[in-house]
């Protein structure tokens, strides 16, 4: 592996970029036949797609009062490192433990018993890429999901100085390598990242993932389980509900699988596009910045613990940098693969243990047995605040997940 010399935006794409939103052009919005809509009313909280005032209020901001180069220098500065000898390169962000000896701090996470994270005699590998001397510090692995990037841990990254994290870029998003055409999978992924983490020195690991992090999680602990110490899932796959339903299920368990059936019906357009016509939709949202937004910044809002204001979670410019990341690396149709390529998950239940972290305003939260039917779920929790971005909304409590994730991981 190498230190990666970050790849910076063109000033050229900056420059197209500037002009396409300036030639934004609105057109007339679409209302229900009886709605309320019809006579002129803002669809504040989203329920026809991404409002008209917030997506003009966010493009205005993006014209003139955003600097992607500012927020570019920040995400340079993390320590980034490249593969040199995997089929598939990937790129990630790997933090050495700075703390050698610590426990989990009660002000950080005032409920959960202390986490002992002191040298044991043994690792789940050596430190971070860059320190020969090693460390007994565990190595937790954090899988972002879509619409994002690894952005989506830059709150939580400062709370896990006590273990060396490695955050990748996942193949076909924003700030990786360079991916075959068309993209990669969630199993493809899965072992492109064991690749990565062999290379990198780390031969075990707790894995820490939400959304299509997920996916790559359980593929990896079932077709790797002799890297993966532990798990930590704040989503079970909707593909279990999907396609691979049980016979003998539980009144709650019926409950869960109607409101994703609702859900799906509701909210799921989005997953169905991106599964089924992902290309005819990459052209779209790849040529227009305003299309881009107003895809991405509508899952902001409505994913979200905003209270239906998507500046309760996310400001105008941190939004914006998360969707100019899809812009300046032109992966949104790569970011698309993990659904059209959607698949069997080949593999019996995860022995891996698992931690469930539960947040009230995630898309559909499964309940505990069905989970344990896929896993083997060892501890449980449930937050009533907190959606499904929960490791940038509410970090502290992401964070108990991770902790309570080392605190069960398994010797080799």
């Amino acid at each position: 592996m190498r230190r990666h010399a970050f790849v910076r935006a063109d000033q050229a794409v900056l420059d197209d970029l500037q002009e396409r939103l300036l030639r934004f052009r609105a057109v007339p919005s679409a209302h229900r036949h009886g709605d309320p809509l019809g006579g002129g009313s803002d669809d504040s909280a989203g329920d026809l797609g991404v409002p008209a005032g917030l997506l003009s209020a966010l493009l205005e901001h993006w014209r003139s009062g955003y600097d992607w180069r500012v927020h570019e220098d920040r995400v340079a500065a993390h320590p980034w490192f490249e593969t040199e000898r995997t089929a598939v390169p990937l790129r990630a962000v790997v933090r050495e433990a700075v703390v050698r000896e610590a426990v989990v701090r009660e002000a950080v996470v005032p409920d959960v018993a202390p986490a002992t994270l002191a040298a044991s005699g043994t690792s789940d590998g050596p430190s971070a890429p860059g320190d020969p001397g090693g460390s007994a510090a565990p190595v937790v692995l954090l899988l972002h999901g879509w619409p994002d990037s690894v952005l989506r841990f830059e709150r939580l990254f400062p709370l896990l100085s006590d273990v060396t994290v490695v955050a990748p870029a996942l193949p076909g998003f924003p700030f990786a390598a360079p991916v075959p055409q068309g993209g990669l999978s969630s199993t493809a992924m899965a072992d492109a990242v064991a690749a990565a983490m062999e290379e990198f020195g780390f031969a075990r690991y707790v894995v820490s993932a939400g959304d299509v992090g997920c996916d790559v999680a359980e593929a990896l602990a079932a077709r790797h389980p002799g890297a993966v110490s532990a798990l930590h899932l704040t989503d079970v796959s909707q593909y279990h509900f999907l396609h691979d339903v049980p016979a003998d299920l539980d009144a709650e368990e019926r409950a869960y699988l109607a409101r994703g059936t609702r859900w799906q019906a509701e909210e799921g357009g989005y997953m169905h596009e991106q599964a089924t016509r992902p290309n005819t939709l990459a052209v779209g949202l790849g040529d227009s910045p305003a299309g881009l937004a107003a895809w991405i910044t509508e899952k902001l809002l409505r994913w979200s613990d905003g209270d239906g204001s998507l500046t309760d979670v996310f400001s105008l410019d941190e939004a914006l940098t998360w969707i100019t990341a899809y812009w300046v690396s032109g992966t949104v149709g790569t970011s698309f693969t993990p659904y059209a390529a959607a698949g069997a998950k080949n593999w019996s239940r995860v022995e891996v243990p698992t931690v469930v972290t539960v947040f009230a305003h995630d898309l559909v939260n499964a309940p505990r047995r069905f989970a344990e039917r896929f896993f083997d779920v060892v501890q449980w929790r449930e937050y009533e605040r907190g959606g499904h971005f929960a490791a940038w909304e509410r970090p502290g409590d992401y964070l108990w997940g991770v902790r309570a994730a080392v605190d069960h991981r398994r010797s080799g």
